[in-house]
């Protein structure tokens, strides 16, 4: 072999161990892959979480059709649909009679009939009116009945339903014709024609039943921003009543304080040259104030929460499963998201847990700030619940589920990812102890919670809805408030009714009130209520009989009235309150359920308000009532357009009844007051401004139940805690050696708008 052959050979031996050196530091550098391990095998009766199903997009669209072919009438769809005309508003799951499904759950009994509700718009007839049916069976429905006097005790007038975008349509242009009766002005207050203003609606719609006249608030719009901040001072009012839109009417005009007629006569006045023009210039894009676009490049990436071993909850159909927890999944475009079914190691704790009403009351010195008060579930807190944004709206790595609904049309519509669950790692133990007296050991559990959460977006506000599952039993409500607030136009004494924001902002003082309801089955459906709260008691010590003692007592009390279970708004009510059975636990207390309220509400509107029995559920943090299937929710979409003759009143709701061993309901109101501020610009943000309430056990079990978890940590100073043997915090260096698996990042949030 020649010299040059070796040396050739040599080079070629020495590239190959010099590349396989870079393979292998390669691969230390770059962690494997996360693998997923499999769950363990779910239970065969699984499937019996569907009773409470949402509707499948097939299933609505049946529904329209059987509607269309069996009511002998003209419907026009409702995104075209006049008032005139017949409509179908919505279609939704009738969810079956309590006793029905447990019958099924329970009992062994047959399956209840899958139904639907369809709602609708009969203006088309000589008495127009909301009629409700109730269509079945599903999948394939051959009947429908009319359930709207069982519900509601009579026909419900037309007058009350919800504004449909059809209709606002029809508004907005009825206010550009207006607007246009007064180009100098516009031009001299808002450099604008009026095409560039947008209206935002208020609510309710008048003073009266049968009132259909709202004010409209004019802003600047400004692509890419929250138009919600730069109000021009101009409102307008306008009579939408008549079944013709042809009829419908501007009634009033508002400006920087004043009130005219038409806007021919702001236009007039302007011209005369007697009236006082606040000029504003029309915001630039890369100036407005509000924008949330970054005006800083990104920086190094955050923490990320990913699990290593894949999810360790299952999502299957409608039903959640987590370390003993089961829960039943839903959504109504309307009030926004449920649970049913909620059990904790087997045994059923909540029947059903569901928003009913999120209410915004606001103050100010213009008339569309001043008479606003949404009832937002009239407007679809369901419904507005878009597509979720991994990686900030819910972690990245959270599992996102489709809701589906069909409303103000004949072809259901899907949000797309609206709602996402997750393991949060609260970074907080849920328990621990430190010993350094005997014994040297240390023994805790990391607070690791199940979360279901959406958002809706109701026109400026973002609501963020957690429904929350620990460890220790516990249940966790809670809602967050973002988003822009709403402003008015800053004049006159305007900082009675808020703060000024910007040149010509007003942030307006408003509430949030938002009401829950609970239908606790602790240990069974038959429970009662007690409290529990502390006195004090002075006596003798009984060593010396020479000294005084303030010893506290325990102070327990059966309440058997409604009337005694109904807690007023911002009263102190005891501080332990309970769902309790009359079965004991291991040491001879009633297994219970405490109810625990974290609020800070604003004030109740006075009873002596003409509308106030369209919210009487707010008068009270708290109200305990016996269920009745007749009683399903504690407002009504109808409420917001008509709250002078509410077609639902909760305050009918407590009567008095015996709750002494009975199925009961907890009705829970929970909120803030919100007075704005410059750190509410360009959003309000979510730190403080977050409510809810526990569902805590009490006594139900004989000890902690999260002692049984497989996260539980202990070791003593005996032990080598280095050892992944002895200390499952020590195997974490390895278990979690690998690269979360996360999908490409995609948002279809804009397609469905």
């Amino acid at each position: 072999m020649s010299l040059k052959t070796v040396l050739i050979l040599l080079g070629l031996a020495l590239a190959t161990i010099f590349a396989l050196v870079c393979v292998l530091l390669t691969r230390e550098r770059t962690p494997r892959t996360c693998q997923h391990l499999p769950l363990e095998q779910e239970d065969a009766e699984d499937d019996q979480s569907l009773v409470f199903a949402d509707l499948t997009p097939e299933e609505m669209s049946q529904v329209v059709r059987y509607l269309q072919g069996h009511l002998g009438v003209p419907l026009v769809e409702a995104s075209r649909a006049k008032p005139s005309d017949n409509c179908i508003a919505s279609v939704d799951l009738q969810v079956p009679a309590k006793a029905e499904v447990l019958r099924f759950l329970d009992g062994g009994g047959a399956r209840p009939a899958r139904e639907a509700l369809a709602v609708l718009y009969f203006g088309k007839q000589p008495e127009p009116n909301i009629t409700e049916y109730v269509v079945g069976p599903l999948p394939r429905p051959v009947y429908h009945r009319d359930v709207t006097e069982q519900k509601y005790g009579g026909k419900v007038p037309y007058h009350r339903r919800p504004v449909t975008g059809k209709e606002y349509t029809d508004i907005n242009a009825l206010i550009q014709r207006e607007l246009k009766k007064a180009p100098r002005f516009l031009t001299a207050c808002c450099e604008s024609d009026g095409t560039s203003l947008v209206i935002l609606t208020t609510a309710p719609r008048g003073f009266k039943s049968g009132d259909r006249v709202t004010w409209f608030v004019l802003f600047h719009n400004v692509a890419g921003t929250g138009y919600y901040l730069s109000p021009v001072g101009l409102e307008v009012l306008v009579d939408h009543g008549d079944l013709h839109v042809s009829r419908w009417q501007l009634r009033q005009v508002f400006y920087n304080g004043r009130y005219f007629a038409s806007t021919g006569d702001l236009e007039q006045e302007f011209v005369a040259g007697v009236l006082e023009v606040v000029r504003l210039k029309q915001p630039q894009a890369d100036a407005v104030q509000g924008s949330m676009k970054p005006r800083r490049p990104p920086g190094s990436p955050g923490p990320l929460q990913f699990e290593p071993q894949g999810p360790r909850y299952s999502v299957r159909n409608n039903r959640i499963t987590f370390q003993g927890w089961s829960i039943a999944f839903g959504m109504n475009p309307n009030a926004g998201p449920r649970l049913f079914d909620i059990r904790y190691r087997g045994e059923r704790i909540v029947y059903e847990l569901s928003l009913q009403e999120a209410l915004a009351l606001y103050g100010s010195n213009c008339p569309g700030g001043m008479s606003t008060r949404y009832l937002d579930g009239s407007f679809g807190i369901g419904r507005f619940a878009y597509e979720l944004v991994q990686g900030l709206d819910c972690p990245y790595t959270a599992t996102y589920v489709d809701r589906h609904y069909l409303v103000e049309s004949d072809t259901p519509k899907t949000n797309q990812k609206s709602l996402c669950i997750f393991e949060h790692d609260s970074a907080l133990p849920l328990r621990r102890h430190f010993s350094d007296s005997q014994s040297l050991y240390y023994g805790g559990l990391r607070k690791n919670t199940l979360v279901i959460r959406t958002i809706s977006t109701l026109i400026n506000y973002d609501y963020i809805w957690d429904f929350m599952f620990h460890g220790s039993g516990a249940v966790e409500v809670r809602v967050h408030a973002t988003g822009y607030i709403s402003s008015s136009f800053f004049h006159g004494r305007g900082t009675d009714y808020g703060n000024r924001v910007g040149p010509h902002t007003l942030g307006t003082m408003h509430l949030h009130h938002i009401h829950y309801k609970v239908d606790l089955d602790v240990d069974g459906q038959l429970n009662s209520l007690e409290t529990q709260d502390m006195e004090y008691e002075f006596v003798k010590d009984p060593w010396s009989t020479r000294n005084t003692i303030e010893r506290p007592y325990l102070h327990r009390k059966r309440l058997e009235k409604e009337d005694e279970a109904a807690f007023p708004l911002n009263v102190p009510m005891p501080r332990y309150l309970s769902f309790v059975s009359p079965n004991p636990n291991k040491w001879g207390h009633p297994r219970s359920y405490r109810i625990q309220i974290i609020s800070f509400a604003g004030k109740h509107l006075p009873t002596s308000s003409s509308m106030e029995r369209s919210i009487s559920w707010g008068r009270y943090q708290l109200a305990v009532t016996r269920r009745k299937e007749e009683e399903p929710t504690s407002t009504s979409i109808y409420n917001q357009n008509d709250p002078w003759t509410p077609t639902v009143s909760f305050a009918d709701f407590i009567n008095n009844e015996t709750i002494t061993n009975e199925d009961l309901v907890a009705w829970i109101t929970v909120g803030f007051l919100h007075i704005p501020h410059a750190e509410d610009i360009p959003n309000t943000v979510t730190v403080g401004n977050g409510v809810g309430f526990f569902l805590r056990p009490y006594n139900y079990f004989n000890e902690d139940p999260s002692v049984d978890s497989p996260d539980s940590v202990y070791f003593s100073s005996e032990q080598d805690v280095g050892a992944c043997g002895a200390n499952p915090l020590a195997c974490l260096s390895s278990a979690t050696a690998c690269a979360p698996r996360l999908p490409p990042f995609h948002f279809g949030g804009f397609l469905n708008l």
